[in-house]
């Protein structure tokens, strides 16, 4: 087992990627400390995150093996650069790593068991998906976007104990964009699915109806996405600016999904385009904490 298979199974520029949420609750509620302690709350968050988050892709690969044979065969292990017993390894220590890190935030910060308890039920959510959520399908969609979007509300509760309404548009925002992009994936990935029993919408509904299911969903994005503007967010105007390059993006993907006929590239491009939408959201979300 090389160092860097250990990381790549981690899967690090979707973690950091998931790190982006945890900063951007923070600063969207901020309240007066030095600089130093500013970075601290958010080195440590980060940490946190990272860690769990890759804990979470690591169990995911070990319940996937059978999939990623078909579907991700470059995978770590797929491809035998990281055994089963190696992987459980791996899990069980980014999960530790991860919770150990938000203990000492809790104490250093006087936090309290809050942040553990969210940090704890964000390693579990991982497992529950791969354990079980996958195959449910729907389910499986949703527990993977609440997932992601935790960060939002753990980066909000490190640094106010009382959460503005703006934090939970941005959550819903995410869980939404993510939840379409669960929808537009099991479209993707159909093939697989099928010969693994994943009962994803595109298999239970067809992939037509998924994917309108997938453009509403995209459609309820955008709309918690704009409604931040008519809150306190901290800078109504450079998220105004920002805003437009991520609505652009997912507008464009929802052009897509409505096309008559979609083949299995559409669906790789609109995949791609709502990840890159989910990224240009975060960053419109940094800019409404300057």
């Amino acid at each position: 087992m090389k160092f860097k298979d250990t990381i790549e199974i981690m899967r690090p520029h979707n973690d950091l990627m998931g790190s982006l949420t945890v900063i951007i609750g923070f600063l969207n509620t901020r309240t007066p400390m030095t600089i130093g302690n500013l970075l601290i709350n958010i080195i440590l968050g980060i940490i946190t995150y990272f860690f769990i988050a890759g804990s979470g892709m690591v169990v995911n690969d070990i319940y996937d093996i059978e999939i990623d044979k078909i579907n991700k065969p470059n995978r770590p292990i797929p491809r035998g650069a990281i055994t089963l017993k190696q992987a459980r390894f791996l899990f069980f220590l980014y999960l530790f790593i991860g919770l150990a890190f938000a203990v000492i935030h809790s104490i250093l910060f006087q936090l309290g068991i809050i942040n553990i308890i969210i940090a704890a039920l964000f390693g579990f959510i991982g497992w529950l998906y791969a354990y079980w959520g996958k195959k449910s399908g729907f389910l499986g969609n949703i527990i993977v976007s609440v997932s992601f979007s935790i960060g939002l509300i753990y980066g909000a509760i490190l640094n106010n104990s009382t959460i503005p309404n703006y934090i939970y548009f941005f959550f819903l925002t995410s869980f939404f964009l993510l939840l379409s992009r669960e929808v537009i994936k099991g479209c993707e990935d159909i093939e697989g699915d099928k010969k693994e029993g994943v009962k994803t919408l595109a298999i239970r509904i067809g992939i037509k109806p998924a994917t309108r299911l997938a453009s509403i969903f995209s459609v309820s994005a955008i709309v918690f996405f704009i409604l931040p503007y008519f809150t306190n967010i901290i800078n109504r105007d450079l998220f105004l600016i920002s805003m437009f390059f991520g609505l652009f993006d997912v507008f464009y993907a929802l052009i897509l999904m409505l096309k008559t006929q979609l083949i299995q590239q559409d669906f790789k491009r609109i995949s791609l385009l709502l990840k890159i939408g989910g990224l240009l959201g975060l960053i419109a979300f940094i800019f409404a904490s300057i």
